[in-house]
C-alpha cells in the first residue's frame, strides 16, 4: 500500500515517550508513534485506551506531561501551516449557528490556505468539487447541512478535511453510521490520497476488516503501545481485524 518515497523522508508525525495524566490518572504512558509520507496507519484500542487523548496531543490541543511531539518537524501547538493537516473528530460540529450549505461547510476547509479572505479562485472551487466527489455529495452541495442525515453530515466533514489537500489526514471513527456503499467510496478516497499524492492517513477505528488489505501498519494502544506492526503480524497471532468495539478487551488479551 505504501507509496514510493525517498528513504530520507522525514516523519510527518513523530511522538516519543509521550505521557499524559488527567485528573490524577495516567491516560498515556511512554507512547511512541511515527508516521511517514505514504503510510496508511490504523490506531485501535478499547474505550479509555487514550486514543482521543493521543490525537489531541498530536494536533496541538493538549500538551503532554512528558515526551515530545513533532508535527511536520514543529511543535504541534506552534505549527502554522494548518492546511497540511486534515482532521475529522469523532463527533464534528459546526463552529457557529449561521445556516450553511454543504458546499459552504466544505469550502471552509480551504481557509487554512489563506485564500478565502477574498473571492475564491478556480483552484479553490476545483478542490471543493473534488472533495465533494470523493464522498459522493455533489448532488447535495446546495442542501443545508442540518438537513442531512448523520452519515451524510459525517461525509461532509470528511470532505471539509480533504478540501485543503492535506499531507496528513487524521480521522477519528470517520465511518461510524455511514452505509456500506459510502464506506467503500471513503476507502477509495483515502487510498487514492496515499497512493497518488504520497499523503499519510492515521485512522482511528474499531472495525478494520474493510481496510485491512490497504493498511501499512496497525497500532494497538492501551495507555501505551501494545503493538505496532503489519496487519499480517496481528493475523498471525490469531487476531481478527474485524473486531467490534465490545470485543476489544478480549481482543487485546493476546497482546500482553
Amino acid at each position: 500500500m505504501r507509496a514510493v518515497t525517498p528513504a530520507s523522508s522525514s516523519p510527518l508525525l513523530l511522538a516519543r515517550g509521550v505521557g499524559v495524566s488527567l485528573g490524577g490518572q495516567v491516560v498515556l504512558r511512554d507512547v511512541n508513534l511515527a508516521l511517514g509520507p505514504g503510510e496508511f496507519v490504523a490506531l485501535v484500542g478499547p474505550n479509555g485506551a487514550g486514543k482521543s487523548t493521543l490525537l489531541r496531543v498530536v494536533i496541538g490541543l493538549l500538551h503532554p506531561d512528558t515526551g515530545t511531539v513533532r508535527l511536520f518537524g514543529a511543535d504541534p501547538a506552534e505549527f502554522g501551516e494548518r492546511w497540511r493537516l486534515g482532521y475529522v473528530p469523532q463527533q464534528p460540529t459546526l463552529q457557529s449557528d449561521v445556516p450553511a450549505t454543504v458546499e459552504e461547510v466544505v469550502a471552509a476547509g480551504r481557509l487554512p490556505r489563506g485564500r478565502w479572505w477574498g473571492r475564491p479562485g478556480p483552484a479553490d472551487r476545483e478542490a471543493v468539487t473534488h472533495a465533494l466527489e470523493a464522498v459522493r455529495l455533489v448532488e447535495l452541495r446546495r442542501r443545508r447541512i442540518e438537513e442531512l442525515s448523520g452519515g451524510q453530515r459525517q461525509r461532509a466533514f470528511i470532505a471539509k478535511a480533504l478540501a485543503s489537500s492535506p499531507e496528513l489526514l487524521i480521522l477519528d471513527e470517520p465511518v461510524a453510521g455511514i452505509d456500506a456503499e459510502s464506506q467503500r467510496h471513503f476507502r477509495e478516497t483515502v487510498t487514492h490520497l496515499v497512493r497518488e499524492h504520497g499523503g499519510a492517513v492515521l485512522l482511528v477505528s474499531h472495525e478494520l476488516g474493510a481496510v485491512a488489505a490497504d493498511l501499512d501498519r496497525v497500532v494497538v494502544l492501551r495507555q501505551t503501545v501494545l503493538y505496532d506492526g503489519t496487519p499480517s503480524g496481528l493475523i498471525e497471532r490469531g487476531v481478527s481485524l474485524g473486531v467490534h468495539r465490545e470485543d476489544l478487551p478480549l481482543w487485546l488479551e493476546g497482546l500482553r
